[in-house]
């Protein structure tokens, strides 16, 4: 028996072949047909270009109909799809396409100039284009191809996605999805997030990591639902399509976009039965004042890269602000203290999580995979939370120094190294602080020469570090304050300037 989940995705199609799946609004609308038959057309050029069964394929491409149906097309072949956020540099790329091996890089036309050069330098083997435009090699070879295409099977446990994720130290990590773990969490979602006929998704989340890409995209499909499908967020475009919704799901940032317009209110979301949040801590203030303005409770849930979503609150009714809710069906979570003993209820601990959703492991770090599991199959978040009696959790922090901003993940380590590059810097230390927009800010705190400007610091980074890591604002300081064991106090640095970004003009 086969578990590759395109099956389950297309078992779902069936009777919905001829209805809309992802409408551009004010463009066109592509059917379930349509989305199906282009995913056989590129996995049937991909492979005569060379792709094979386990080949991972990277893809740095532009939000479209065609990204959607190459992630389709790489599940249908038995392809390991790997997505890259479009913001990286070449420079990032490269490190990717060498540590996963890639034999094929699929980006978009217009970056052609600045990665082919890496992807030549990592010997990847295939190359192609594919534009949001209806532009490049692989759209050309996939209007030429075939429309017919047996699906590979796969086992539930043959890897699907890698995604990369890290801490605030050393380099990025390839966390192993398998063709199980989509499947069970998309189908968990489905289930108590209560999808019915006729729900229709607001879309506007970029579809390079989970949260776009696994748990809207698979919700949608597993319920056969219309996807309205923005190229990005742009608060008036959200707005304008938010009566033709059911379904919003978005990150805190999406929301305080929404409230930042004094006209927003509960008749522009009048047909919407569900707003989600995730990927950043959604502030107790934004979630009451879009309950006042709107009547709708924002439901909270809690996930992370390697385990996809692991708890959610339920979706009427039962939302509480600072919480993230209960486990999914057929996930265990527990909170534990520093010795692992099983934390009281409302104690505080680190989040551990077992179930169908976790990964197969990090790529090619078996020692770190077997580092962030316990003897008895339980994955160490990191994630600092207390738990209800009744099993509602409730973050609190991370154990990590990783900031949240807007919604992406940034290692302060990576900006770091980079600034310390820079002729009379000294060093460097970077942090989040509370922004009202993104939810943190990353700051960089700056022990350097005289000579050394901003501007130039900000130059340093310009093409080397995706524009959502750039620090917002730098501090020089004479030394960063440190501890008796000469680690630096960054909870010295955050406390004295919680408030920098506080007073900004949105």
């Amino acid at each position: 028996m086969s578990h590759n989940v395109f099956e389950l995705f297309a078992s779902r199609f069936a009777d919905n072949y001829h209805r809309p799946f992802l409408t551009v609004p004010g463009e066109r609308s592509y059917t379930y047909a349509d989305l199906s038959r282009r995913s056989a057309q590129i996995a049937n050029a991909l492979t005569d270009a060379g792709t094979q069964v386990g080949d991972r394929l990277i893809a740095q491409v532009d939000k479209s109909a065609d990204a959607v149906a190459l992630y389709l097309a790489c599940l249908r072949a038995g392809f390991v799809y790997v997505p890259l956020n479009s913001a990286y540099t070449a420079e990032e790329v490269g490190y990717f396409l060498g540590d996963a091996e890639a034999s094929t890089f699929v980006f978009s036309p217009e970056r052609a100039a600045k990665v082919q050069p890496v992807g030549d330098i990592a010997g990847v083997h295939i190359m192609r284009t594919l534009g949001a435009n209806g532009t490049g090699t692989l759209t050309e070879a996939a209007d030429a191809a075939s429309t017919d295409h047996e699906v590979v099977a796969r086992s539930a446990d043959d890897m699907a996605c890698m995604l990369y994720t890290s801490g605030t130290t050393g380099r990025s990590k390839g966390a192993m999805l398998s063709h199980a773990g989509l499947a069970s969490n998309g189908l968990a979602l489905h289930t108590i997030w209560r999808w019915a006929p006729g729900d229709v998704l607001l879309h506007a989340l970029p579809i390079f990591h989970v949260h776009g890409l696994f748990v809207a995209l698979s919700c949608a499909m597993l319920n056969g639902s219309e996807v309205l499908f923005l190229p990005r967020f742009d608060a008036e475009e959200v707005k304008a399509n938010l009566a033709s919704a059911t379904v919003m799901m978005g990150v805190p940032t999406y929301y305080s976009r929404l409230l930042a317009d004094p006209d927003f209110g509960a008749d522009d979301c009048s047909t919407v039965r569900l707003f989600t949040s995730g990927s950043a801590p959604l502030t107790p203030g934004v979630f009451d004042q879009f309950t006042d303005r709107t009547g709708h409770t924002i439901c909270e849930r809690y996930g992370m890269t390697e385990c996809g979503i692991i708890t959610s609150n339920p979706p009427e009714g039962q939302c509480l602000p600072g919480t993230v809710g209960y486990a999914l069906p057929n996930v265990e979570v527990r909170v534990v203290d520093a010795e692992g003993v099983v934390s009281g209820a409302d104690e505080m601990g680190i989040v551990e999580v077992k179930g169908p959703n976790l990964f197969l492991g990090y790529w090619q770090l078996p020692d770190k995979t077997a580092q962030e599991m316990t003897d008895d199959g339980f994955f160490r978040t990191g994630d600092i939370a207390s738990m209800s009696e009744d099993g509602r959790l409730t973050l609190v922090g991370r154990s990590s120094d990783l900031i949240i901003s807007g919604g992406y993940n940034v290692y302060p380590k990576e900006i770091e190294l980079l600034l310390d590059e820079v002729d009379g810097v000294s060093e460097t230390a970077v942090i989040g602080l509370p922004h009202p927009d993104l939810g943190e800010g990353v700051a960089a705190f700056v022990v350097a020469a005289d000579e050394v400007t901003e501007a130039d610091l900000r130059d340093a980074l310009a093409d080397r570090a995706a524009r959502f890591k750039q620090p917002k604002a730098y501090f020089f300081i004479d030394e960063l304050p440190r501890n008796a064991m000469g680690k630096v106090q960054k909870t010295v640095l955050r406390a004295e300037k919680t408030e920098a970004f506080a007073l900004l003009d949105l």
